[in-house]
């Protein structure tokens, strides 16, 4: 890291997908990627970058999956939201392993084991220093964790919303089917919309759309690529109005 690179936002939120947390495994966490992920967390929070963190659970429990194939959709979801719980808490300990406080805060009422997500709360954590882990997505079923990604960053007035993925940004089709797919550094949440081009749900994008909040996606599996794009960086793809 550039000892003279300043960091490009204040207050971020990164939206983290629970298969971000497998690495080469087909199932849970990969102590090894996580605890990447918490170094390069602490690195951005010593530049003095405040860190909400939403995590899905898709490593270990996806529910539209299994509401496809005849469970309840409510009950799959809440069982979804208890992954996340499951992962945050995870992410809690890499991160304290790393000396860097950390507050797991839900959006279920799990008071044994972490907060309960208040807004106000969550803010003053951000404030002091800490990183904020944000589970259970927003506590409502038939919403995914991009939905819970883009509210918080709403509610917390983020600078910028970060999407760490497995793909090095955005492309004009799909790369896994069209060879000749061009990887797009900027685009508008207009035309994220009008193409479908596969960034985050609808409702998702609508929400940062209309509340100016920029998003930025990227690849976290290439070395430092969180640190790099909190300074700058053009890594992967911004979305903007």
């Amino acid at each position: 890291m550039s000892k003279k690179a300043a960091p490009i936002a204040k207050r971020v939120l990164l939206k983290l997908s629970g298969e971000a947390l497998m690495g080469d495994l087909k199932y849970g966490i990969d102590p090894n990627v996580i605890g990447r992920i918490a170094r390069e967390v602490a690195t951005i929070v010593s530049m003095g970058v405040e860190v909400a963190i939403v995590i899905g659970g898709g490593n270990i429990f996806r529910g539209a999956g299994l509401a496809r194939a005849g469970m309840d959709r409510v009950t799959g979801d809440h069982m979804g939201m208890l992954a996340t719980v499951m992962n945050a808490l995870a992410i809690q300990d890499a991160l304290e392993r790393q000396e860097v406080y950390a507050r797991v805060m839900s959006a279920l009422a799990i008071n044994d084991v972490c907060e309960d997500y208040i807004r106000r709360r969550a803010v003053r954590h951000l404030e002091k220093g800490r990183v904020v882990v944000l589970a259970a997505g927003t506590g409502n079923p038939f919403f995914t964790t991009d939905t819970a990604a883009s509210l918080r960053a709403i509610e917390i007035s983020a600078d910028l919303m970060l999407k760490a993925t497995k793909v090095n940004g955005v492309y004009d089709s799909d790369p896994a089917t069209n060879p000749d797919a061009e990887q797009l550094p900027e685009v508008s949440f207009d035309r994220v919309l009008a193409d479908r081009l596969n960034v985050m749900d609808a409702t998702a994008i609508v929400m940062c759309r209309d509340n100016s909040v920029p998003l930025r996606v990227f690849d976290m599996t290439e070395p430092d690529a969180l640190v790099r794009v909190i300074e700058g960086e053009p890594l992967g793809t911004l979305v903007t109005a």
